[in-house]
């Protein structure tokens, strides 16, 4: 087994191709308290919409957000939802190089749900699609822009979702060009016929798409492996992995034992997007050398964490190392949101009990004595508390190159194990403002060493009717006073003279 920490931490030094359909995903959020005087439908009273980058785009978005690079290749319309689409790739422009062909015959995908957010569950679904081969000339420029990709890239995905983007001659082309340069391909299959996919190396149907291609029962994990072994054999690939939802995942390699993995105990959401999150998981680490088995686990554990979050949804690197390597107490981790949706939802739920949302921020590097009671004081102002964490990229800029002492998820760990604490959100920016426009908490705390004025958020959260509070420092302790203590050579530590007080937490 290979050493997933460090494959993890490798991740941001690879590039991946991603070619596939792209759709524009619609989520409407509301409350249903009644049935229509029209029909016997329920009513949504709708509070809000996103807008999100779905389909072969949640693959590319995932392997951004997992710290790779992605090189994306697809087909849009030349209609609203394509201008959306090239809209939309813009806030990921560091990390993912988008190259959209326009097809004047066809509109961009787009599905829009209906989802009830009292009990987290779709209602409707409406698609506008057309889901027919591209033209010869459209293929052409596929074509191309694969083969121009691939000495660029570590791995590559095939995201087919059956809307004619990838015809015959397109998988062709990208199978064919990555083994001549050894170039792992992982397909996330929907074609009725999986001779098209001959000589990926993973490809990874779901239990149902397995018995379709097989003409197999796949009811117990021993026909499962049987139908995966014959579909090995069908496509010519290194291996299968079968995503068996709540049943976890099966790899079947040759001349190996088949390996299950059972799913990971969680609250799910929703599984919009789950196997793009999986691809994307497989890609990003197989571009890094890494075995199938140890890829397969990892690719689990990403599943797991984004079937907890609501619509269309991605998995960072931090995110994925706090499931396999989780926290001491599951109570801790649970505490812990690293993505910024997660903590919206916590926050609405406690919001709609009724229930008044703390806030404070920090570094919290070496959590000390004074730490401890500052946030047991800040709890105190409060019915929860939530603790903005600084990224690692933002405690260097604040604190210097040689901090922080222990990263961001051992910092959000510690936080989280203190009983004070009920939610730890890292944020990467130098202040926690955009954090707090997003949270909206109803008491903004900080250190009695502060001026109100001076407080970053202090307009946001009062305008929303809410106030600050300003909570006595405990003397004597700091985090840069303990790491030049620790730095101090015996000798030099006993002449020299103790400070006349300690200086004031920046809690």
């Amino acid at each position: 087994m290979y050493d997933i920490e460090t494959a993890i931490e490798r991740i941001s030094g690879h590039t991946v191709l991603c070619v596939g359909d792209l759709m524009l995903d619609e989520f409407v959020y509301g409350e249903v308290s009644r049935v229509s005087p029209e029909a016997p439908v329920p009513v949504i009273a709708a509070k809000r919409s996103e807008q999100v980058i779905g389909a072969a785009g949640n693959v590319a978005r995932n392997i951004a957000s997992l710290g790779a690079r992605c090189l994306f290749i697809s087909v849009i319309g030349a209609d609203d939802a394509g201008a959306a689409m090239k809209s939309a790739f813009t806030a990921y422009r560091k990390t993912i190089e988008p190259h959209l062909v326009v097809d004047r015959s066809r509109p961009t995908t787009r599905k829009v749900r209906f989802v009830s957010e009292h009990y987290s569950s779709h209602l409707l679904r409406a698609d506008w699609e057309t889901a027919k081969p591209v033209a010869a000339d459209i293929e052409a420029e596929l074509i191309e822009l694969v083969v121009a990709m691939l000495p660029r890239v570590g791995a590559v995905v095939v995201s087919d979702y059956a809307k004619g983007m990838l015809t015959p001659r397109v998988i062709r082309a990208v199978i064919d060009g990555a083994h001549k340069l050894g170039k792992p391909v992982v397909v996330d299959p929907k074609a009725m016929d999986y001779a098209i996919y001959r000589g990926a190396t993973i490809i990874t149907p779901n239990r149902k798409e397995l018995a379709e291609a097989t003409r197999r029962p796949v009811a117990t994990h021993e026909e499962v492996a049987a139908a995966a072994a014959d579909l090995r054999r069908m496509v010519e690939s290194r291996a299968v992995l079968v995503t068996l939802s709540e049943d976890g995942m099966l790899l079947y390699t040759e001349g190996a034992a088949p390996v299950h993995v059972p799913a990971y105990a969680v609250r799910i959401r929703d599984v919009t997007g789950a196997g793009d999150t999986v691809v994307a998981v497989l890609a990003a680490l197989l571009a890094g050398g890494i075995d199938f088995e140890s890829a397969m686990r990892a690719a689990n554990a990403a599943a797991s964490v984004v079937v907890g979050k609501p619509g269309t949804a991605t998995v960072s690197a931090m995110e994925l190392r706090s499931r396999i390597l989780p926290s001491a107490a599951l109570a801790a981790e649970e505490k812990i949101a690293l993505d910024w949706a997660v903590a919206d939802e916590r926050v609405r739920g406690w919001r709609a009990q009724g229930l008044r949302v703390g806030f404070t921020n920090g570094c919290f590097d070496l959590l000390h004595p004074g730490h401890v009671k500052v946030l047991a004081k800040a709890r105190a102002e409060c019915d929860r508390l939530v603790v903005g964490l600084n990224g690692d990229a933002s405690v260097r800029r604040l604190k210097g190159p040689t901090r922080p002492i222990q990263d961001a998820l051992a910092r959000a760990d510690v936080l989280a194990a203190l009983e004070a604490v009920d939610l730890v959100v890292v944020f990467d920016e130098d202040t926690p403002l955009e954090l707090i426009k997003r949270l909206k908490p109803t008491v903004l705390v900080k250190g009695g060493d502060w001026r109100k004025d001076d407080v970053v958020g202090r307009d946001v959260v009062e305008a929303e009717g809410g106030h600050v509070v300003l909570v006595d420092l405990v003397p004597g302790h700091s985090t840069t006073r303990i790491v030049e203590r620790s730095a101090t050579p015996p000798t030099a530590a006993k002449h020299a003279k103790p400070p006349k007080s300690g200086p004031k937490v920046k809690a």
